[in-house]
């Protein structure tokens, strides 16, 4: 089980985008997420009248590192590290700053 899940809010806490908050919306592989609106790059297209996509300079997400996100805490509004236990035969996620569940 990981610490981020798709859906998740998140902030930033290292790069050039570092303070910024965004929604985890794809597991690129288990170690690189995408996260919406966050580290946002210029990549120049080249057009292919094949499938008629036009070419230019396009802005696109690109995954960025987990180790680089943390899980948004939305009582304090901080980043906060997550812990996991047992509840009823049920593995949960869980803030360890407040030590309250994160999907209650």
């Amino acid at each position: 089980m990981n610490r981020l899940r798709k859906g998740d809010e998140v902030i930033v806490i290292t790069g050039k985008d570092k303070g910024k908050r965004g929604t985890v919306s794809k597991f690129v592989t288990a170690d690189k997420v995408l996260v919406d609106g966050i580290n946002l790059v210029k990549k120049h297209t080249k057009a292919n009248p094949m499938t008629g996509s036009q070419g230019g300079i396009v802005t696109k997400e690109m995954p960025i590192h987990i180790s680089n996100v943390a899980l948004l805490n939305p009582e304090t509004q901080k980043a906060d590290k997550v812990g996991f236990r047992v509840e009823d035969n049920v593995k949960v996620r869980y803030f360890k700053s407040t030590d309250k569940a994160v999907d209650a």
